[in-house]
């Protein structure tokens, strides 16, 4: 072999291998970017994936708190509602009371109530009272009673009262105390459920 075929030959050999080389050299950098890219998409994805997870998290919250909101609002204006509806419901409870108080019927509920509050007493010591409103009476239910009836100095709506000194008994079957207790223990109620 000449001298110019082994340089041709080196040569050759030099190239053919600065090729695989450089081959070697690019299949590991692209191999390498590859990876590179490929960790880089995935940390992308882990941060939209975490991005997505705290905003969906954040829209449940925020949508939780405007809920929360609106049924509060709903239940105030369904309490403030009851209320008006409770208050115009006694009104017309009182309205129909005083109008019972001047029936004959009236009349023989607090004679009723009032010789019921003697039994009680069994003879011990006990004042009769009758509301003001109910002062023309006066005479007449003492003599149904068989006792002196004392007319209140402030009205109670109706109904009676009496005291037993001794045992510090109040009986107290005034209009006005069964109205507040009824007020003060009424639920209005409705809708499907409470019909």
């Amino acid at each position: 072999m000449t001298t110019e075929e082994k340089l041709q030959h080196f040569t050759m050999y030099a190239m053919e291998e600065a090729r695989n080389r450089s081959n070697t050299m690019l299949r590991e950098y692209r191999d390498a970017l590859e990876k590179i890219f490929q960790e880089h998409q995935e940390k992308k994805k882990r941060q939209a994936d975490l991005e997505i997870k705290t905003e969906t998290v954040r829209l449940v919250s925020q949508n939780n708190k405007q809920f929360s909101e609106a049924q509060i609002e709903i239940k105030r204006t369904l309490s403030k509602r009851q209320a008006e509806l409770k208050e115009k419901l006694f009104v017309e409870v009182k309205d129909m009371l005083a109008r019972f108080a001047e029936t004959r019927e009236y009349h023989q509920m607090l004679v009723k109530q009032l010789r019921e509050a003697r039994e009680f007493a069994g003879g011990e010591e006990i004042i009769l009272y009758i509301d003001p409103s109910d002062a023309q009476y006066q005479y007449s239910i003492e003599a149904e009673v068989g006792a002196p009836v004392t007319v209140s100095t402030y009205s109670f709506l109706g109904g009676t009262r009496a005291v037993l000194p001794g045992r510090n008994i109040l009986i107290d079957n005034s209009f006005e105390t069964k109205l507040a207790e009824a007020k003060e223990s009424f639920q209005l109620k409705g809708g499907k459920t409470n019909e």
